[in-house]
């Protein structure tokens, strides 16, 4: 039985472009986590773009580390990494080998096993809230480093893969700042990368840098 075309994994070209292109053509695919419990299917509606070495935003702007060496590789590849001690983000590699951009998935709509989600993401109050921003969608997902450099065009067997699911007509797309990133990375004249769907209620509110404060 041959899966419907919304159903396909997308092409690996379909990653091998500049990241500003891939970006924006994201919203509205098909994020599929198969798990031990089950498979989670989400809709990507928010996501943010990052340029590798020319980009001060991007972990990847001084150069290839231990911690970003997924992002030099080749595209259609996941790059999870850990943040603040507590949680992780999901982002998809892009452009050529080497040029290190990618895109992190900030909020989507589950849309398949959303009592799954439920279980691990206890303080949502509505299913619309449950990866509602990068680290609730990572953790919705039971995301975390044991899938970094998992080959997302590889087919839905696999742990994680992107689907065609339904792309978002141009006009429905809108762009901004990108949320939390301080300096250059993010400035709303030079680098409006942030990419969401209009008025949908799963993308999370900006939010500009604040630096944290150290604990006395």
């Amino acid at each position: 039985m041959t899966e419907s075309p919304d159903r396909q994994p997308l092409p690996r070209e379909f990653f091998d472009r500049p990241v500003l292109e891939v970006a924006p053509d994201l919203l509205g695919r098909t994020l599929l986590r198969n798990t031990a419990d089950g498979p989670i299917e989400l809709r990507l509606t928010e996501v943010e773009a990052y340029a590798g070495e020319i980009d001060p935003g991007s972990h990847a702007y001084r150069g290839p580390t231990a911690r970003n060496a997924v992002m030099f590789g080749p595209p259609g590849h996941a790059y999870v990494y850990f943040t603040y001690g507590m949680w992780h983000c999901l982002n998809l590699v892009c452009g050529p080998e080497g040029m290190a951009s990618g895109v992190l998935l900030r909020g989507g709509e589950i849309r398949v096993g959303a009592e799954q989600a439920r279980k691990r993401r206890l303080s949502a109050r509505y299913d619309r809230e449950l990866a509602k921003g990068p680290a609730r969608l990572a953790t919705a997902l039971d995301v975390d480093r044991a899938l970094d450099g998992t080959d997302v065009c590889a087919g839905p067997e696999e742990p994680l893969s992107v689907l065609t699911g339904t792309p978002v007509p141009k006009g429905q797309v809108r762009s901004g700042p990108r949320t939390g990133v301080s300096g250059a990375g993010g400035d709303a004249i030079l680098h409006p990368w942030r990419f969401w769907i209009d008025g949908d209620p799963s993308v999370s509110p900006y939010r500009p840098h604040a630096p944290r404060r150290r604990r006395t």
